[in-house]
């Protein structure tokens, strides 16, 4: 792996997020061959699976966010629906709502609540990170028994990491990714992996799947007319530069002309054929591309469904 510098590691260390799903079981014996059943989720993922917490606490996700599926700002950092909202509707569950009254608590913390319910976790690029920490004890003393881990994307091929931390032409793929931060995120997901395979046998009862998202989302990127894609490595959503991004003026962002407030990082004209949306974040045809990649477990490792993965660890006796 070529050598990053440290202002490098520095924003990896930013960007590098894993979705953590950590699926709690509804009772059923090891013999049981029904779809899993999970009433609810609580997801506390990064800004790529965030349905509102951050426009709740902070500020909203400024238009033109939300005009394919929502027609509005719906607390989301894409055009439409994200990863977590098809899980959700895989799930026969209603798509998670902004949380509207964040901005009245002194802070924010999981709460774990009854059996018989669904959680998301957060983990992120800590190079020694324990373990313990990771997965999250306390879920899994709460009846957890089912996690679906989401390794970290490409992260090389953002516009982002382009735009604001150049390589050089000789680090740049064929595809028009940056090797050496596509490099640091497989880094990260093999430690992770390995991390998944250690929990394993620090949580027994539990059945852990691990979900290579990053080979998704490169294959989508590398491959973008291949599956009625454009422009796999330009914003849609953005203002100038070479990759539609500017750190200064993202997605949605104004400027006052003769008195009158102007947006100047627009959408672009049709949002369904383009894969990264404000050079951070994914497209909703991007995000529903991924997930039918992934739900039926052609990523996953076991290779188990999201509707089936309950029944990862036959040897987990449901109670």
């Amino acid at each position: 792996m070529e050598a990053l510098t440290e202002k490098q590691r520095q924003m990896v260390s930013w960007v590098a997020i894993s979705t953590t799903l950590a699926l709690l079981l509804v009772p059923c014996p090891v013999s049981c061959e029904r779809q899993c059943n999970f009433p609810a989720i609580f997801n506390f993922g990064d800004s790529n699976s965030d349905t509102g917490a951050i426009s709740a606490a902070f500020e909203q996700a400024p238009p033109p966010n939300g005009i394919t599926f929502f027609h509005n700002p719906a607390g989301r950092f894409s055009d439409g629906r994200l990863v977590i909202d098809f899980i959700a509707l895989e799930l026969t569950l209603q798509p998670p709502d902004p949380p509207s009254d964040l901005r009245t608590q002194p802070g924010l913390r999981v709460v774990i609540v009854p059996y018989r319910w669904m959680f998301s976790l957060n983990s992120s690029l800590v190079s020694n990170q324990d373990p313990n920490s990771f997965a999250n004890k306390n879920v899994y003393g709460e009846g957890g028994r089912s996690f679906w881990i989401h390794n970290t994307g490409p992260l090389g091929c953002l516009p982002y990491t382009l735009d604001r931390y150049p390589v050089s032409a000789a680090q740049i793929d064929e595809f028009g990714c940056a090797k050496p931060f596509n490099e640091m995120a497989q880094y990260f997901n093999s430690k992770l992996k390995k991390t998944v395979e250690q929990l394993r046998i620090e949580l027994p009862k539990a059945a852990i799947v691990y979900v290579d998202v990053y080979t998704a989302k490169y294959t989508l990127i590398t491959h973008a007319q291949k599956y009625g894609f454009d422009k796999g490595v330009i914003a849609c959503c953005g203002h100038g530069g070479k990759y539609n991004f500017n750190n200064g003026a993202r997605c949605g962002a104004s400027k006052m002309v003769n008195g009158k407030k102007v947006v100047i990082a627009k959408s672009c004209k049709d949002p369904s054929v383009r894969i990264l949306w404000d050079g951070i974040h994914y497209t909703e045809a991007a995000n529903n591309w991924v997930f039918q990649q992934i739900a039926n477990g052609s990523f996953s490792d076991p290779p188990m469904s999201l509707t089936r993965v309950c029944h990862g660890n036959a040897s987990i006796p449901y109670h």
